[in-house]
């Protein structure tokens, strides 16, 4: 029986006005979808006219200015819908969703439909699950003594991924899908026995357990910061809605 880091596997990613979920936008989003390992993935892309500024912060992270998604982005509404479409359809396929930081992206794409679409992530989701594989919260239990940084462009240096062109929506979930894959072979004995429901499950447990020590940590350096440990998706706050 292939392992799930062997078979088909899908990726997402989003480029936004910010790192506030509950606030920002989306400005770029991308689907990935691959077979194997090593076939072509196939890609979807979206660009977005959020209806709102652009900092200047965020734009110097992945260029993307007012005036290019004023001409060339799409109103958020379709777009919203056309993404989660895409998700649920790859769900239905049986294709696990790869998500670096899933309670991000997952979260802000919840809010996006929320707003623009009187709908929500859940909703899409009751009939056939969303199994997500977050390779933020694989690499952090699987080599939780590690020391440095995990973010994307750290887990592809250690993993050996290339990441032809960070910030890019679609370079980026493709090179998360790479990094799970190479997740799943450097912790085979640990991870092959494990369906996607299993870890979907398991990760939950793990990424709430690592949110604990973070905020354990904070404390005891005084920072006043909480931290959600919520995956993969947070809860509504309606208020900030």
């Amino acid at each position: 029986m292939t392992c799930w880091y062997e078979g088909p596997l899908t990726a997402f990613d989003t480029e936004t006005t910010g790192v506030d979920v509950e606030t920002d936008r989306i400005v770029s989003a991308a689907v990935v979808v691959q077979d194997s390992p090593g076939s072509r993935p196939r890609v979807r892309r979206w660009l977005v006219n959020p209806g709102v500024p652009v900092p200047e912060g965020a734009t110097a992270v992945h260029g993307l200015t007012d005036e290019h998604l004023r001409h060339n982005g799409r109103w958020p509404s379709p777009v919203m819908d056309e993404i989660v479409r895409e998700l649920a359809e790859q769900s239905a396929a049986g294709r696990p969703l790869v998500v670096m930081n899933a309670p991000f992206d997952l979260t802000l794409l919840d809010r996006e439909l929320r707003r623009h679409r009187a709908s929500s992530l859940c909703h899409w989701f009751e009939a056939v699950p969303l199994l997500v594989l977050d390779p933020r919260v694989l690499d952090k239990h699987l080599d939780r003594y590690r020391k440095g940084r995990r973010t994307l462009g750290d887990l592809c240096a250690h993993y050996e991924v290339e990441l032809a062109e960070a910030h890019d929506a679609a370079a980026d979930a493709l090179a998360s899908l790479e990094v799970a894959r190479a997740l799943g072979r450097r912790f085979a004995l640990r991870l092959e026995r494990l369906s996607p429901a299993e870890l979907h499950t398991l990760q939950a447990v793990w990424h709430a357990a690592q949110a604990r020590g973070l905020q354990a940590w904070f404390a005891r350096s005084g920072v006043e910061e909480s931290v959600d440990p919520a995956w993969p998706l947070r809860p509504e706050f309606r208020a900030a809605a």
